[in-house]
């Protein structure tokens, strides 16, 4: 336990191998955009990795729709891939109440493509990307992981051709449904007062897992505060029935919103299961020429 607790403080610690790259996702103008303040144009910020394994990911910070966690849950999760050889974009997305669905899937879909498409310039593979989210930024990776497309062939905006699809996600503390187990402050800022029960049903991500939902990593803990474990183990749930490759870590107790955990003892466990299931699959390694 005491050596899971030293190497989580190290991967905490551990500087950038450069200077992080500020890429606007829409450097025209974002479609459906209400201004030009920072908070109106969503980017990614690039941290590459020293020794790359030619894996990217991208991080999806939560903040219930209505802010962003950018440092324990964004800029901290960058520095902890890049020790893994790992590339990490952190995604700056619109928020709520301002903007509602699908502006944030659209943002984060577009990052996937804009990765995708500059994948190599990043030194990441394109079949060797994955989406990483946080809370209601779990919400997003899980929306983005079950409303995926392949792109539009015929979109003038080269990127836009490029699929959206992670090759994997992982989901720390989700919010999954929007039903009986929902986050009202996510639901309420991602759709507004008084949503269509078809949008509550449409992003309640565990009705939508299929064999095309890319291989998930959860971890929760039981006593969570803010978002019920009921998410976590309902998307579990779902992948499993459908034959998607899963791993979950439940903790039996914890507060919300904990990162990854580096100053607790028992929870800093949990990066390191992220880190041999990432290994597992391949993810972690250097892919054969």
């Amino acid at each position: 336990m005491l050596k899971a607790f030293l190497l989580s403080v190290t991967f905490a610690s551990l500087a950038f191998s450069a200077d992080p790259e500020v890429v606007v996702l829409w450097p025209g103008g974002a479609p459906g955009a209400q201004g030009t303040a920072p908070e109106d144009i969503p980017k990614y910020t690039v941290y590459p990795a020293a020794s790359p394994v030619h894996t990217g990911v991208v991080v999806c910070p939560g903040g219930g729709y209505q802010g962003l966690a950018m440092d324990h849950e964004g800029a901290q999760v960058a520095r902890w891939l890049n020790a893994y050889g790992v590339t990490a974009f952190v995604l700056q997305y619109r928020l709520g109440p301002k903007y509602h669905h699908p502006i944030e899937m659209n943002d984060a879909k577009r990052a996937m493509r804009m990765v995708r498409a500059h994948a190599r310039e990043y030194g990441v593979d394109p079949d060797r990307i994955g989406i990483w989210g946080f809370s209601a930024g779990g919400h997003l990776a899980a929306t983005v992981s079950t409303h995926a497309d392949n792109g539009d062939m015929t979109a003038p905006d080269p990127a836009d051709k490029f699929s959206s699809r992670a090759d994997f996600a992982i989901l720390a503390y989700p919010v999954i449904s929007f039903g009986a187990f929902g986050h009202q402050g996510s639901v309420h800022n991602l759709l507004g007062a008084n949503p269509d029960p078809a949008l509550i049903e449409e992003l309640s991500n565990e009705k939508h897992v299929t064999q095309q939902t890319p291989p998930t990593f959860l971890f929760a803990t039981s006593d969570d505060p803010v978002v019920p474990v009921e998410n976590s183990v309902l998307y579990y749930e779902a992948l499993r029935k459908a034959n998607v490759p899963a791993e979950m870590h439940l903790y039996e107790h914890g507060p919300h919103g904990v990162g990854l955990a580096f100053y607790d003892p028992i929870l800093s466990t949990w990066p390191l299961h992220v880190a041999e299931w990432m290994r597992t699959h391949g993810w972690l390694n250097r892919p054969q020429k």
